[in-house]
């Protein structure tokens, strides 16, 4: 059950995010969406590597704050489920600027991006931040999506496992083992830069965090890969062992681009 996700960073507003919708939801009838909410999500591995994966799909969009309505109201009926791209450690208070996981949760949302290296690198949170939003959000009923990933000087001076290692163990310092969570794996040197991590370091990747989760106690945990995703290598890339779908950025701004993506699981 591959998992597709959206991040439009800051793009779209509510008139564009509701167009958007209306027609992604009117051509979707073929994607085979899971509609059970983050119950169904412990699944997505339930295939062992090389087995072929089943050919439904969960699609999520990252709406930014000010379409969070418009990405309710337009997809209320439909079973493509959306999330928040950043929330606060607090439901409420004097936190002036920040967003809500308590209202993101009533407005109907199930997801929530947690240590995207932009909020990583820009905004300079830290893990043992990150890891009190990933508790936040279990403690609603959300699903938290967290970000990990080295940067390329990390890479060339083969500390990448170091990295990962650390920001697993740290990010889900808080976490329940009782209640869902997803890991996205996007190196930060291949994030909208048009370069892509080839077959084999997605594989050792994905390959070291599925193993990491295991002794961690984490078991069945969602991994998805993120960094320049694009209909012409999402075929291949699905078929790497513990790649459960996809962070997609840029492409997932698209109709035609993002269906297409989504469309790698059915003729694959």
């Amino acid at each position: 059950m591959p998992i597709f996700a959206g991040n439009w960073k800051l793009q779209k507003n509510p008139a564009q995010t509701r167009a958007f919708f209306k027609e992604f939801v009117a051509r979707s009838g073929d994607l085979k969406l899971k509609s059970e909410g983050n119950a169904s999500l412990s699944a997505a591995q339930a295939a062992k590597p090389g087995m072929v994966k089943p050919p439904e799909n969960v699609v999520v969009f990252f709406p930014p704050a000010p379409c969070w309505e418009a990405s309710a109201e337009s997809l209320k009926d439909s079973p493509i489920q959306w999330g928040g791209q950043n929330i606060y450690i607090q439901n409420s208070g004097a936190f002036t600027g920040e967003n809500s996981p308590q209202t993101l949760a009533e407005m109907g949302a199930k997801f929530a991006l947690v240590g995207h290296s932009e909020r990583r690198q820009l905004f300079h949170e830290g893990d043992d931040f990150l890891s009190m939003k990933v508790n936040a959000l279990q403690s609603l009923g959300l699903t938290p999506v967290l970000c990990i990933g080295e940067s390329l000087s990390q890479r060339e001076n083969k500390e990448t496992e170091t990295v990962l290692l650390h920001q697993l163990t740290k990010g889900l310092e808080k976490a329940s083992k009782e209640k869902p969570i997803i890991i996205a794996y996007e190196p930060v040197w291949a994030i909208g830069t048009g370069k892509v991590a080839t077959e084999d370091q997605v594989r050792d990747a994905h390959l070291f965090i599925e193993g990491k989760l295991r002794h961690l106690g984490f078991q069945k945990i969602p991994i998805l890969y993120g960094g320049s995703v694009k209909a012409e290598n999402s075929k291949g890339l699905l078929k790497i062992p513990h790649v459960d779908g996809f962070l997609v950025g840029g492409a997932s701004l698209d109709v035609d681009s993002f269906l297409a993506i989504c469309r790698s699981n059915l003729h694959a």
